[in-house]
Protein backbone atom coordinates (compact mmCIF):
# COMPACT_ATOMS: atom_id res chain seq x y z
CA UNK A 1 0.00 0.00 0.00
CA UNK A 2 3.03 2.26 0.72
CA UNK A 3 3.47 2.37 -2.95
CA UNK A 4 0.47 3.02 -3.98
CA UNK A 5 0.27 6.10 -1.77
CA UNK A 6 3.96 7.10 -2.66
CA UNK A 7 2.97 6.93 -6.20
CA UNK A 8 -0.55 8.76 -5.93
CA UNK A 9 1.24 11.79 -3.80
CA UNK A 10 3.97 11.79 -6.86
CA UNK A 11 1.38 11.57 -9.75
CA UNK A 12 -0.96 13.72 -8.24
CA UNK A 13 1.65 16.31 -6.36
CA UNK A 14 3.11 17.03 -9.98
CA UNK A 15 -0.19 17.77 -11.25
CA UNK A 16 -1.19 19.75 -8.44
CA UNK A 17 1.82 22.56 -9.13
CA UNK A 18 -1.03 24.82 -10.92
CA UNK A 19 -3.19 24.45 -8.64
CA UNK A 20 -1.26 25.00 -5.33
CA UNK A 21 1.79 26.90 -6.95
CA UNK A 22 0.56 28.22 -9.83
CA UNK A 23 3.20 31.57 -9.84
CA UNK A 24 6.47 29.51 -8.58
CA UNK A 25 5.22 27.32 -11.79
CA UNK A 26 5.85 30.27 -13.92
CA UNK A 27 9.15 31.50 -12.40
CA UNK A 28 10.47 27.93 -12.51
CA UNK A 29 9.70 27.35 -16.41
CA UNK A 30 10.72 30.98 -17.21
CA UNK A 31 14.29 30.28 -15.18
CA UNK A 32 14.98 26.33 -16.62
CA UNK A 33 12.99 26.83 -20.31
CA UNK A 34 9.36 25.22 -21.33
CA UNK A 35 11.51 22.30 -22.30
CA UNK A 36 13.65 21.04 -19.22
CA UNK A 37 10.26 21.84 -16.92
CA UNK A 38 8.95 19.48 -19.16
CA UNK A 39 11.29 17.04 -19.21
CA UNK A 40 11.21 16.92 -15.23
CA UNK A 41 7.63 16.81 -14.49
CA UNK A 42 7.18 14.41 -17.47
CA UNK A 43 10.06 12.30 -15.49
CA UNK A 44 8.01 12.39 -12.03
CA UNK A 45 4.67 11.93 -13.60
CA UNK A 46 5.81 8.56 -15.43
CA UNK A 47 7.06 7.25 -12.10
CA UNK A 48 4.57 8.33 -9.58
CA UNK A 49 2.44 6.45 -12.63
CA UNK A 50 4.75 3.19 -12.38
CA UNK A 51 4.37 3.32 -8.47
CA UNK A 52 0.45 3.53 -8.82
CA UNK A 53 0.84 0.66 -11.21
CA UNK A 54 3.04 -1.38 -9.05
CA UNK A 55 1.55 -0.53 -6.34
CA UNK A 56 -1.95 -1.24 -7.05
CA UNK A 57 -1.12 -4.66 -8.29
CA UNK A 58 0.63 -5.28 -5.14
CA UNK A 59 -2.47 -4.11 -3.18
CA UNK A 60 -4.86 -6.24 -5.03
CA UNK A 61 -3.26 -9.34 -3.90
CA UNK A 62 -4.50 -8.99 -0.99
CA UNK A 63 -7.27 -6.87 -0.45
CA UNK A 64 -8.51 -5.33 2.80
CA UNK A 65 -12.41 -4.85 1.84
CA UNK A 66 -14.60 -1.79 3.63
CA UNK A 67 -17.49 -2.47 2.42
CA UNK A 68 -19.54 -4.36 0.05
CA UNK A 69 -20.82 -2.39 -2.85
CA UNK A 70 -24.63 -3.47 -4.26
CA UNK A 71 -24.36 -5.11 -7.87
CA UNK A 72 -26.46 -2.24 -9.30
CA UNK A 73 -23.28 -0.12 -8.45
CA UNK A 74 -21.83 -1.90 -11.27
CA UNK A 75 -24.61 -0.70 -13.61
CA UNK A 76 -24.20 2.97 -12.24
CA UNK A 77 -20.38 2.57 -12.95
CA UNK A 78 -20.67 1.27 -15.97
CA UNK A 79 -22.58 4.38 -17.10
CA UNK A 80 -20.62 6.61 -15.60
CA UNK A 81 -17.53 5.53 -16.89
CA UNK A 82 -19.35 5.90 -20.54
CA UNK A 83 -19.95 9.82 -19.86
CA UNK A 84 -15.95 10.22 -18.58
CA UNK A 85 -14.79 8.55 -22.33
CA UNK A 86 -17.37 11.29 -23.91
CA UNK A 87 -15.52 13.71 -21.92
CA UNK A 88 -12.20 12.41 -22.63
CA UNK A 89 -13.47 12.57 -26.21
CA UNK A 90 -14.28 16.16 -25.86
CA UNK A 91 -11.13 17.35 -24.59
CA UNK A 92 -9.35 16.24 -27.84
CA UNK A 93 -11.91 16.41 -30.61
CA UNK A 94 -11.94 20.62 -32.03
CA UNK A 95 -15.10 22.74 -31.49
CA UNK A 96 -17.41 20.48 -29.80
CA UNK A 97 -20.11 21.86 -27.46
CA UNK A 98 -19.27 19.58 -24.66
CA UNK A 99 -15.84 21.19 -24.19
CA UNK A 100 -17.46 24.85 -25.32
CA UNK A 101 -19.69 23.99 -22.37
CA UNK A 102 -17.81 23.06 -19.45
CA UNK A 103 -14.62 24.18 -20.19
CA UNK A 104 -12.18 21.19 -18.90
CA UNK A 105 -14.04 18.10 -20.08
CA UNK A 106 -10.67 15.93 -18.94
CA UNK A 107 -10.98 16.92 -15.56
CA UNK A 108 -13.95 16.37 -15.12
CA UNK A 109 -14.11 13.09 -16.87
CA UNK A 110 -11.60 12.00 -14.37
CA UNK A 111 -14.25 13.37 -11.69
CA UNK A 112 -16.46 11.01 -13.40
CA UNK A 113 -14.75 8.42 -13.72
CA UNK A 114 -13.11 8.30 -10.09
CA UNK A 115 -16.65 8.72 -8.54
CA UNK A 116 -17.90 5.27 -10.94
CA UNK A 117 -14.85 3.49 -9.04
CA UNK A 118 -15.76 4.39 -5.81
CA UNK A 119 -19.56 3.64 -6.00
CA UNK A 120 -18.64 0.06 -7.56
CA UNK A 121 -15.31 -0.74 -5.69
CA UNK A 122 -15.22 -0.85 -1.45
CA UNK A 123 -12.02 -2.48 -1.02
CA UNK A 124 -9.16 0.24 0.56
CA UNK A 125 -7.03 -0.06 -2.71
CA UNK A 126 -9.61 1.22 -4.37
CA UNK A 127 -10.86 3.91 -1.92
CA UNK A 128 -7.11 5.56 -2.28
CA UNK A 129 -6.91 5.02 -5.40
CA UNK A 130 -10.04 6.66 -6.78
CA UNK A 131 -10.51 8.64 -4.04
CA UNK A 132 -6.96 10.34 -4.47
CA UNK A 133 -8.27 11.16 -8.06
CA UNK A 134 -11.60 12.37 -6.98
CA UNK A 135 -10.33 14.82 -4.32
CA UNK A 136 -7.46 16.02 -6.82
CA UNK A 137 -10.04 16.56 -9.86
CA UNK A 138 -12.54 18.37 -7.53
CA UNK A 139 -9.91 20.66 -6.85
CA UNK A 140 -7.81 20.98 -10.27
CA UNK A 141 -11.61 21.80 -11.87
CA UNK A 142 -12.20 24.44 -9.46
CA UNK A 143 -8.98 26.12 -9.94
CA UNK A 144 -9.25 25.82 -13.77
CA UNK A 145 -12.42 27.61 -13.53
CA UNK A 146 -10.74 30.21 -11.56
CA UNK A 147 -8.14 30.97 -13.77
CA UNK A 148 -10.22 30.76 -16.67
CA UNK A 149 -12.47 33.94 -15.24
CA UNK A 150 -9.29 36.07 -13.61
CA UNK A 151 -8.32 35.81 -17.70
CA UNK A 152 -11.43 36.31 -19.12
CA UNK A 153 -11.01 33.11 -20.92
CA UNK A 154 -14.06 32.62 -23.65
CA UNK A 155 -14.39 29.67 -25.12
CA UNK A 156 -16.12 29.15 -28.76
CA UNK A 157 -19.72 27.74 -28.98
CA UNK A 158 -19.45 24.13 -30.42
CA UNK A 159 -20.55 22.83 -33.28
CA UNK A 160 -23.02 20.05 -33.69
CA UNK A 161 -21.00 17.74 -35.94
CA UNK A 162 -18.45 18.33 -33.79
CA UNK A 163 -20.18 17.06 -30.79
CA UNK A 164 -21.62 14.07 -32.21
CA UNK A 165 -18.26 12.77 -33.66
CA UNK A 166 -17.46 13.62 -29.95
CA UNK A 167 -20.27 11.53 -28.44
CA UNK A 168 -19.65 8.70 -31.02
CA UNK A 169 -15.80 8.56 -30.38
CA UNK A 170 -16.03 8.50 -26.67
CA UNK A 171 -19.30 5.64 -27.07
CA UNK A 172 -16.94 3.65 -28.88
CA UNK A 173 -13.61 4.11 -27.19
CA UNK A 174 -15.49 3.00 -23.80
CA UNK A 175 -16.85 0.17 -25.68
CA UNK A 176 -13.46 -1.30 -26.43
CA UNK A 177 -11.79 -0.36 -23.31
CA UNK A 178 -14.74 -1.54 -21.10
CA UNK A 179 -15.22 -5.06 -22.87
CA UNK A 180 -11.69 -5.81 -23.84
CA UNK A 181 -9.28 -3.67 -22.86
CA UNK A 182 -9.91 -3.31 -19.12
CA UNK A 183 -10.07 -6.95 -18.66
CA UNK A 184 -6.87 -7.50 -20.65
CA UNK A 185 -4.75 -4.67 -18.92
CA UNK A 186 -6.51 -4.65 -15.17
CA UNK A 187 -7.72 -7.98 -14.85
CA UNK A 188 -11.30 -7.47 -14.54
CA UNK A 189 -13.49 -7.20 -17.18
CA UNK A 190 -16.75 -4.90 -16.71
CA UNK A 191 -18.54 -5.69 -19.48
CA UNK A 192 -18.54 -8.98 -21.76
Amino acid sequence: MVYLVLGLVIFLGVHSVRIVADGWRARTVASIGANAWKGAYSLASVVGFALIVWGFGQARMQPMQLWSPPIGMRHLASLLTLAAFVLLAAAYVPGNGIKARVHHPMVLGVKVWALAHLLANGNLAHVLLFGFFLVWAVLNFSSCRRRDRAAGTAYPPGRPMATVVTVVAGALAWAVFAMWLHGWWIGIRPIG
